[in-house]
Formats: C-alpha cells, structure tokens, sequence
C-alpha cells in the first residue's frame, strides 16, 4: 500500500500528542552519551510510529533514530524522527517536533514535520510544493549574507570531533545578520521553508534528521544541497545546507573556504 500526505500528517500528529502529553512532567532520561538523550517520550512516539507503520504499510523498510531499522522492500522507505529535540524537550524548552519522511525506488515523495507546541504542521509531497497547516510556503527572498539570518547546529560529539562545525559558526556569525541555533535540524529546515531563517546549514547529521525537512524546503523552493554542493544529501556523509537560491551559493562558498 502507499500512503498519501494526510496519512503522514495523521501519524505526525497523534505522534506529537504523546509528546505532548509527557512535556513538562520530570522526565525519564536515558544517556546514549554525555549529550545524547533519550526520553520516555522518544520511546512512546516510536513505538507508535513504529507500530502503525508496520500495521498499515507491512514490508515496508523504516529507518528511525532510537532502535535502528526495520527490514523490508528499498523500493518504500519511511524516514523517522519521533522526536526531534530532545535535548530541548528533556530541558522543557518548547523547540522539537515529529519528523516523518517517505521515499519511494530511491528518492524522498513525501515529508511531514509536526510542532506539537505549536500546532504547526508542514508538509510536501514531490512536484506539489509545500506547505504550514495547508497553507502554501516559500523561503525569504534575500539577496546577500550580511542581510542574512541564519540558523544551524551541531553534533553531539562536539567535544571530541575536529569538525565539530563550531569555525563556520564563527566565521558566519562575523558574515551575517546573526547565527541562531534552535537544537531541531527538521524544524531548521521548516523554518527556512517558510522565509524565518535566510538560510540553514548543518556538517554532520542522520538521514533522519534531514528527510522530511530537506523535501520540504526543497518543495517550498529553497536549494537543498550536501556541503559539496551536491543535491543527493542523504547520502553518507549527511551534510546539509539550504537557502534560496542566491544565498545558497553564497553561503556554501563561504562554508567552502
């Protein structure tokens, strides 16, 4: 079976209720490592995702971030993020949110991301744009990166990794209007969608964390590249930048240098 946009919007939704529903109460937490969380509530979002999925679409292949994979046909693929933020959730900051993607024979058809604080629903299916709660989207129209603001992240291993991102921030936070870093790659990549960031960049993520939000963006009609410039961004290594088209260009020469 194949499902459509609303199926992914149902699932993203009832998703984000359960984390809602959990938000603000002590949180069981678990350390996958010294910054990496993971909380009862990313379990019960999973754990229904999962379930549904494999209850209405059986054989086909998911990809998800707390327990690894299920097995099935590469022709249907899931991509799934029960929560997106976690750090900002186990802190009770109101900035995460549902992620899921689906692609079909190798390329991503369709993508929901859910804000569950916010009711805040974006979507996007291949050729048909995109959209926040129904209404069509489309990234800011600047023009230059000092008039820029941009927004980007980290990765967990921070502390440890030489390309830890950290010499782009700087470089950037001198090169435009600002540098914010709200702790949700999916939630990035919606906002540049919908013109609140200039421009999003990422070095070192999950295919998880970029699939549903880089159709998104894409389909609003911001250029979604790897740092290489390439459009194939889900590939190992996962690296991401998205912006219009004009800062696009500027922003990955900069990031190239």
């Amino acid at each position: 079976m194949k499902p459509t946009l609303f199926d992914l919007e149902v699932l993203a939704r009832q998703a984000g209720a359960i984390l809602r529903s959990y938000y603000g109460r002590s949180p069981k937490v678990s350390h996958k490592s010294l910054v990496d969380l993971v909380t009862e509530a990313d379990q019960r979002s999973e754990a229904f995702l999962l379930g549904e999925i494999q209850r209405q679409y059986p054989g086909q292949r998911i990809i998800y971030v707390e327990s690894g994979g299920v097995p099935g046909s590469d022709g249907q693929v899931w991509y799934i993020d029960p929560l997106d933020g976690t750090v900002n959730y186990a802190h009770n900051i109101p900035i995460f949110a549902v992620s899921i993607g689906y692609a079909e024979k190798g390329r991503m058809h369709m993508g929901v991301i859910y804000d569950p604080m916010r009711e805040e629903c974006f979507s996007a299916e291949r050729g048909l744009g995109a959209a926040l709660n129904g209404q069509p989207i489309h990234p800011a129209e600047a023009a230059d990166l000092d008039h820029s603001l941009l927004v980007t992240g980290f990765p967990y291993d921070i502390r440890t990794n030489p390309a830890n991102n950290l010499d782009h921030y700087v470089h950037l936070s001198l090169h435009s209007q600002g540098v914010r870093r709200l702790g949700s790659a999916a939630l990035d990549l919606c906002y540049v969608a919908a013109g609140r960031f200039d421009g999003f960049w990422e070095t070192a993520l999950n295919t998880w964390d970029v699939a549903a939000g880089g159709l998104i963006a894409g389909e609003a009609g911001a250029r979604v590249t790897n740092l290489r410039g390439e459009t194939d961004y889900l590939s190992s290594p996962v690296s991401i930048v998205a912006a219009n088209s004009t800062v696009h260009a500027l922003l990955l020469k900069e990031l190239q240098r």
